[in-house]
């Protein structure tokens, strides 16, 4: 992994990539630390100033990536030779890590500003059981947003030969295919580009870095539109009869009635940070809810921020949060709440005065004021960890106090605060009296060791019982209620003596009634002697009748349906494309044309079978675009053969025709990188009554790096 180590050595011929004189040499020997990932050595900031242009000290060659490796997210394996003349990020992560999510919008940054010049590839190296599985991974790069190929590393092979040993933990392999650079915990957009920008400069000005633009066939394309998308929380409003779903992957609030009903939507589906109308706000990732009064508080996670809805006014503003994620080190005291950091509040609970955050991002239990004055942390010294204790400490990471690890689900009797403690499957109980201290019900803080790294599923006495991953607990007729989610399983423990058992599900993944099976549900709210299930991986709520008979349904959502896509801008503006001149072309007015264009590739390459073509056709007269017929786009299905289309209501003040195709292209065999060309022609026209009916381009590809 990442490592700090005294220098006192500089070995100019491991450099080859830039020449330096003595000097400067000379100096940069004076000067602090470097880091080091197998060998491969990166000059700090301050270094870096003294070596004449070069971004890296030393570099070794990437280790090669083990045979058979699954590859997700794209349409086949990819080699270092495919990626050669890009820059190529290694994320190693493991989708329960709440620090592994903070990386993925750092990313999405880094690859809107570089896209042609990096490709992230994730490396998934699973820690939990229920990780290893493809399908699981798929549904978590879906929830996710991930757009980039991920490696299946079930088995962690590629993560030992890269020395990794935490997650998240990012390598840079530069474009002549040399390990350069690594870090391990979470960074930000701003200290990537600091790195990428000078080299990309570098690599680019030597002619090293190779700017075709590449195209993955991506799970989200491939992916059914569901009127919910993974649903995170879900809450039961048993005097009001209503149920509050956070629809999580729509990035909005959906009410219904306990019938299923859809009274309202709030959100208008696209990912932000905006208060006003319902129609109007944005959420991203909203998770846990409480009502308070005719209000609902919302956790809206990934903009690290609490919301209220006002169903009075029918609008959405901010109550907590600057909706920047917090990453120093919290402060153990309370504060103005617009004014403070959070860092992704995953659930809620109202007990009294008092509104609970499972802050799931410090590993902390906050609490805010009903009045919305006040907020900080209530309990956990920040270390992530599952150990019993005093509540809070004077200073973060002190030990001797109640540490947790990702607590992500609340729930309460009026007496305790219950905590599903998700990375160290464990159920915890907070005491709302402030010199309490945190016990644990279930789970691992017994343990001397491996506190974070023991789960399995087994029922019976607390000193036996083993969870996997809980995100969801609610409390109801003297019981707690677990979603156990990596077990695909809802349980019930006795809060008094510990004592858990199955209630319903076979831990396989599944979206049947009977039997039942669920798939990651990840929240579970009680009304009614009916439990509520968000049932994450299957995009439904689930009812578990437990009286008379135990019995399992799907909820059907009456009124419900997905948000209007949003329409991606293309990759390439028809208008900034360089166009071919093409001989002029006679035709025949006042009949059908045939458009035909023939791509010639290299033995072995062809057009990705996964991906429709796309053309932008324009009618020009001699005062530019004809009015008889606007602009058309046609985008061609894949198949085999030429690409053909039939051009109608051309007439004889068309004077030239602008053709640009947007074509994606890769290896026959379904390996290597997929490529995207871009190519345009303006083809002069002749109209002539002995004129033909079709118009052939051809262009020739070429074989890639």
């Amino acid at each position: 992994m990442v490592r700090l180590i005294s220098r006192s050595v500089f070995r100019e011929n491991d450099a080859a990539i830039c020449r330096r004189d003595r000097a400067s040499i000379a100096r940069c020997r004076l000067l602090g630390a470097v880091m080091i990932l197998g060998g491969a050595i990166l000059l700090s900031p301050l270094e870096a100033l003294c070596v004449e242009q070069a971004p890296f000290a030393m570099r070794r060659p990437v280790p090669d990536l083990p045979e058979n490796l699954e590859w997700l997210n794209t349409t086949g394996p990819l080699t270092w030779r495919d990626l050669r003349g890009k820059f190529v990020l290694l994320d190693f992560w493991t989708y329960c890590c709440i620090n592994c999510m903070h990386i993925i919008p750092e990313l999405k940054k880094l690859e809107a500003k570089y896209p042609r010049e990096l490709v992230v590839v994730g490396v998934h190296s699973a820690k939990f059981q229920e990780e290893k599985e493809s399908q699981n991974i798929v549904q978590a790069i879906l929830r996710y947003g991930i757009e980039h190929p991920v490696i299946n590393d079930s088995d962690m092979l590629v993560w030992r030969r890269f020395g990794v040993n935490a997650w998240p933990t990012l390598v840079l392999i530069d474009p002549e295919g040399f390990v350069v650079w690594a870090q391990s915990g979470e960074t930000t957009f701003e200290a990537l580009d600091a790195i990428l920008a000078p080299a990309v400069a570098f690599y680019d000005k030597r002619g090293l870095l190779d700017r075709s633009p590449v195209h993955f066939v991506t799970e989200s394309s491939r992916a059914a539109r569901t009127p919910l998308r993974f649903p995170g929380k879900v809450l039961a409003d048993e005097a009001g009869e209503r149920l509050f779903i956070a629809d999580s992957g729509h990035h909005r609030i959906v009410v219904c009635r306990l019938d299923g009903q859809v009274v309202d939507v709030i959100g208008d589906g696209i990912p932000g940070l905006r208060d006003g109308a319902w129609s109007e706000a944005r959420f991203c990732s909203p998770q846990g809810m409480v009502i308070l009064g005719d209000r609902l508080l919302v956790a809206d996670t990934e903009n690290h921020a609490i919301r209220e809805i006002d169903f009075t006014k029918r609008t959405v503003r901010t109550v907590a949060g600057t909706g920047v994620q917090r990453r120093r080190p919290p402060v153990m005291r309370m504060g103005p709440p617009l004014q403070a950091e959070l860092s992704s509040p995953w659930d809620l609970c109202v007990v009294g005065d008092w509104i609970y955050i499972a802050m799931a991002g410090c590993h902390q239990i906050w609490r805010m004021d009903t009045a919305l004055t006040r907020i900080g942390p209530y309990a956990g010294n920040a270390r992530e960890d599952i150990v019993d204790g005093p509540l809070l400490p004077p200073s973060a990471y002190a030990l001797g106090f109640a540490s947790f690890a990702q607590p992500s689900g609340l729930a309460t009797d009026g007496e305790w605060l219950y905590v599903a403690d998700s990375e160290g499957s464990s159920i915890r109980a907070v005491p709302l009296q402030p010199r309490g201290e945190v016990r644990t019900i279930v789970g691992t803080s017994r343990l001397l060791a491996a506190r974070l790294f023991t789960f399995g599923d087994r029922d019976g006495p607390p000193d036996q019982v083993l969870l996997q991953h809980p995100i969801g607990v609610c409390y109801g007729n003297g019981f707690l209620y677990v979603a156990d989610t990596y077990n695909n399983k809802i349980k019930r423990i006795d809060p008094r003596t510990g004592t858990t058992m199955t209630l319903v599900g076979d831990r396989q993944a599944g979206d049947t009634n009977d039997p039942p099976r669920f798939d990651e549900p990840a929240g579970i709210t009680f009304a009614r002697d009916r439990l509520f299930v968000a049932d994450t991986n299957n995009h439904a709520i689930r009812v578990i009748e437990l009286q008379p008979t135990l019995k399992v349904t799907t909820l059907a959502l009456k009124g419900l349906e997905p948000p209007p896509a949003v329409e991606e801008k293309g990759t390439f503006p028809e208008d900034k494309v360089d166009l071919r001149q093409e001989p002029v072309v006679r035709l025949r007015p006042g009949g059908t044309i045939k458009l035909q264009i023939l791509f010639e590739f290299l033995a072995g390459f062809g057009l990705n079978p996964n991906v429709p073509t796309d053309l932008v056709i324009e009618r020009l007269s001699d005062q530019g675009v004809d009015s008889a017929g606007d602009k058309q786009v046609v985008r061609i299905p894949p198949g085999e053969g030429p690409l053909e289309v039939s051009l109608t209501g051309l007439n004889s003040n068309v004077k030239s025709l602008r053709i640009v195709c947007t074509y994606f292209w890769c290896e026959k065999s379904g390996r290597g990188l997929c490529r995207i060309g871009t190519v345009g022609w303006l083809v002069p026209v002749q109209w002539a009554d002995d004129g033909g009916d079709s118009i052939v381009l051809k262009h020739r590809v070429g074989g890639g790096s």
